[in-house]
């Protein structure tokens, strides 16, 4: 099967033919009907992700049609799919409690296991997987991939996001533009933040009632003006220092700050303003991934036809284009997402 791979960090990928995968017992074959790039695969390529090395297919946001199940799989050949990037176990403490984006036992293609990146992926713990809706294209469900499925659990799961309240949203990528048109499906007011004008114009016209660009000063403090006192929900959603301080320090009293954006590498380990965590008597949440039992009311938003996720998505990119759009994560990127929807050029 044709396949990109990392061979050199921060070089473009390697296409190669390389052996199809073999079928795990639990789990099935997908070939691979669209992968999205997200900027987790960048911090992959460029050697900052402890888990990557060379010799990866990554790709990790992928929705395909079954072509081969294993014994114990849970679906069967001709199912169409979507991935969440995390498939757990499903037996230990943490999947019985519903925390399956926490299981100790997690598989991660796209990180430690060939990904998506490739005509065909193994995915094991088959249970995870979702069925795709009719009315939900491949490329669209692919985009979905981490980007909107973390995004929502952040919203809903972690930060309680309610109707009205004030979300910020620092980053406008894939993770950000997510945020922003589920926090407005839900009914906040939403506030956006980015660097890069064209981004922060594309956000306003998918709804951001207000837009900060973070090289005009003090972000926290643009943000408590906009606000009146601040928001009361912000997503940090690139891993960053500066943008983690300024989602921390723009809430209001009794605040709800989440962590979205991964800090890995020279990020790891940040300072924090706690002060701001103590003065405001504010919650700072964690989160990554989305347990799949989740899948069910983000489908129902997006098949309701409440929620139009299609926007997110700005290119169709054939599977050579994959080593451009990671290089494009050195800089500040264009609006919207890339998805690999063909696979042969």
């Amino acid at each position: 099967m044709r396949a990109a791979v990392l061979r050199e960090y921060n070089a473009p990928l390697s296409i190669e033919d390389v052996p199809e995968p073999d079928c795990p017992k639990d789990g099935v074959i997908l070939k691979v009907m669209a992968c999205g790039v997200c900027r987790s695969d960048w911090h992959g390529w460029v050697g900052e992700h402890p888990r990557v090395k060379p010799g990866q297919i990554g790709g990790h946001e992928y929705c395909g049609e079954v072509v081969e199940a294993g014994p114990l799989a849970s679906h069967k050949v001709g199912d169409k799919l979507i991935a969440p990037f995390i498939l757990a176990c499903g037996a230990c403490p943490s999947c019985q409690q519903g925390n399956q984006n926490t299981c100790p036992n997690q598989r991660l293609p796209g990180f430690i296991e060939p990904g998506a990146f490739a005509e065909y992926v193994a995915v094991p713990f088959d249970h995870n997987l979702t069925h795709l809706p009719e009315i939900l294209s491949p490329t669209v469900a692919a985009g979905l991939g981490c980007r909107v499925t973390t995004a929502w659990h952040a919203l809903t799961g972690r930060a309680a996001l309610q109707p009205g309240e004030w979300l910020a949203v620092h980053g406008t990528g894939g993770i950000g533009l997510s945020a922003l048109l589920l926090g407005v499906a839900m009914g906040a007011r939403v506030i956006v933040v980015d660097i890069v004008e064209e981004k922060l114009s594309h956000a306003m016209g998918l709804g951001a009632e207000a837009a900060v660009n973070a090289s005009d000063g003090d972000v926290a403090a643009r943000i408590r003006e906009i606000t009146g006192g601040g928001a009361h929900v912000s997503v940090e959603a690139l891993g960053l220092p500066v943008t983690t301080n300024a989602s921390i320090e723009c809430l209001r009293p009794l605040g709800r700050h989440v962590q979205v954006g991964m800090p890995v590498g020279h990020t790891a380990k940040m300072e924090i303003n706690m002060s701001a965590v103590y003065q405001g008597n504010l919650a700072v949440y964690g989160t990554r991934g989305m347990p799949p039992w989740k899948y069910p009311s983000l489908l129902a938003l997006i098949t309701s036809g409440r929620i139009d996720m299609s926007p997110l998505i700005a290119r169709e990119i054939g599977l050579s284009g994959v080593s451009d759009e990671l290089a494009a994560f050195n800089g500040p990127t264009p609006p919207g997402v890339a998805v690999i929807t063909d696979f042969l050029s």
